[in-house]
């Protein structure tokens, strides 16, 4: 099948999804009643359930995910479409003239020496298009690590950043002095919180230095410690247990026997 027939297909395809949701909020009772805001955590539950699957390397999930995450994007185009406020069109032409003007090293005949000088470009393109500051554009919804990241990622583009990685540890080692003096002094609870979260924001920043990405690495932490806790759980309940009734101790020889096995 040639490249021009599979594109006719989906275009084909597309309009035929298009309509099924137009069709949905005319006669189903409950799409006709959602809106933007009822919608948003739907479409924040999907977006996590795509990276469930990306984590799973679930190729197959991935794919039904993806689904799913394109008819949030669908229904809130077409209850747009219903108010006047904008079309699907206006979303795609609108997307299409973004991706185009971003890779002038594409679309154009500007040069770039790699994947960092392209992210470089990314950013000053940003803001010929309006944008005040170097942070507009990183959403308040994104969960507090991974925004942390790209704050200090976008500030440190324009070179707000320190030049090597031992000043970066250390500052972790003076935040975290900081959260126990105040804590010795018995500070108030609010001041003992911005302490803490001062030692959270240097921790991310190293790990912005080691080019690691703090959301994913607390997420893999997160699936071990599941992992092992499930362990204690099983063998509490294949021996009639009490999850309660056992000691630490207890617990502990569990945790280490899957910690063992790698997970």
């Amino acid at each position: 099948m040639s490249n021009i027939v599979l594109d006719n297909v989906l275009a084909e395809k597309f309009l035929e999804f298009v309509n099924i949701v137009r069709k949905l909020r005319k006669e189903c009772p409950w799409d006709r009643e959602q809106t933007h805001q009822s919608l948003r955590r739907c479409l924040l539950e999907e977006s996590y359930e795509v990276l469930e699957a990306i984590d799973n390397n679930d190729i197959e999930e991935l794919r039904k995910e993806l689904g799913d995450l394109f008819l949030q994007v669908v229904f809130h185009g077409v209850m747009a479409e219903e108010d006047n406020k904008f079309s699907l069109y206006e979303v795609m032409t609108g997307e299409i003239d973004k991706l185009v003007s971003r890779h002038p090293h594409v679309f154009g005949d500007v040069k770039v020496s790699g994947s960092e000088e392209v992210k470089e470009n990314w950013e000053k393109l940003k803001k010929y298009e309006g944008r005040k500051s170097v942070l507009d554009g990183i959403p308040k919804e994104l969960p507090a690590l991974f925004r942390a990241f790209r704050v200090q990622e976008k500030a440190a583009k324009v070179g707000f950043d320190w030049k090597e990685q031992k000043p970066v540890y250390d500052k972790i080692l003076e935040e975290i002095g900081e959260l126990k003096d105040n804590i010795t002094k018995s500070a108030g609870h609010e001041k003992i919180e911005d302490e803490f979260g001062d030692v959270l924001f240097s921790i991310v920043n190293y790990a912005r230095f080691m080019k690691i990405n703090p959301e994913d690495a607390l997420r893999r932490t997160i699936e071990k410690f599941t992992y092992r806790f499930r362990k204690i759980e099983d063998f509490a309940g294949l021996n009639n247990i009490r999850l309660e009734s056992m000691t630490l101790g207890e617990m502990d020889v569990i945790w280490n026997k899957a910690k063992k096995t790698g997970n």
